[in-house]
């Protein structure tokens, strides 16, 4: 990927996406993955891994919103918050808008990406890793999950999606899941990214919403469009100790005021939008059946 030039991204074999590049800002070739960091015309600096775009300076906040604060909202007081992943911080920017937040742990495998976010992507942090509420552990997520006494509020995966391969593999199994039930505190809450839910939607989205589904009771799906991934994106939502039913939007608009956060994405009207799914999503949706475990190809 060279300046000037045009930066590719496939997300499938048979659909692929151009952004004209402005320069290359920073590239690792990490253990794990390759990771750069560039600018382009459109979209501004961008974030990509293994020839992905994770997030991007003109959106990443309609992401990052969606994946945080619907969540965050529905617990009454959310002190403990776990992050999965979360390299470029803005989990942490926005799980620190909330005054109750003692604690935040975020676990990322990768250290040098991190460093990479931390160093070039300020914009997304916002100084979020020099909070002393973060505590920021560099190592395997189900390992650390699995070793730790700790229980937590709120549990936010934040994770490249489950390549062959990659490092994120095992963190979207029916094991894993039962590892992150075991974590959370009484009324807790967990989060994850799960997946291109648009119209070419694969069977990924599913896939991770019926692996869920086989732990935690009555998971709900929802979804935003992030317009530099060209797609609505999806996520997946489940309580530790009870189905998740609709939470009211006059519990989310007091909510908002009572802890006085300034959003530019998410709101009442909004979190009614990403419920509410159509038949076409539901149905697809409902025609896969497959669970991911441990010993399962992805």
């Amino acid at each position: 990927m060279r300046p000037s030039e045009w930066f590719c991204e496939w997300p499938t074999p048979a659909t692929a996406h151009l952004f004209r590049l402005r320069q290359m800002v920073a590239t690792a070739r990490t253990p794990y993955q390759q990771a750069q960091i560039v600018d382009t015309d459109a979209y501004g600096r961008m974030l990509v891994i293994d020839g992905q775009i994770q997030s991007a300076a003109a959106d990443e906040y309609i992401y990052h919103e969606a994946l945080v604060h619907p969540t965050m909202l529905l617990h009454p007081a959310p002190r403990r918050i776990l992050v999965a992943g979360g390299g470029e911080g803005a989990v942490l920017r926005e799980i620190f808008r909330h005054p109750a937040v003692e604690q935040a742990v975020m676990v990322d495998i990768d250290r040098e990406v991190v460093a990479l976010c931390r160093a070039h992507l300020s914009d997304w942090h916002q100084g979020s890793f020099d909070d002393p509420r973060l505590e920021l552990v560099i190592a395997d997520a189900r390992g650390y999950l699995a070793e730790t006494p700790r229980r937590f509020d709120v549990m936010i995966m934040d994770l490249c999606d489950p390549c062959e391969g990659g490092p994120a593999r095992n963190l979207f199994t029916r094991q894993f899941y039962e590892i992150v039930r075991a974590r959370l505190a009484p009324g807790g809450l967990a989060v994850l990214q799960a997946g291109d839910v648009g119209v070419s939607m694969s069977e990924s989205h599913a896939v991770i919403f019926n692996t869920v589904g086989q732990v935690f009771a009555q998971p709900r799906s929802y979804r935003a469009f992030i317009p530099s991934y060209c797609t609505e994106w999806g996520f997946v939502m489940a309580a530790r100790d009870a189905a998740l039913g609709a939470c009211p939007p006059d519990l989310i608009s007091r909510r908002i005021a009572e802890r006085r956060l300034h959003l530019r994405f998410y709101d009442a009207e909004t979190h009614a939008a990403m419920f509410a799914l159509s038949k076409d999503f539901r149905c697809r949706r409902a025609r896969a059946s497959r669970v991911l475990l441990d010993d399962s190809a992805p």
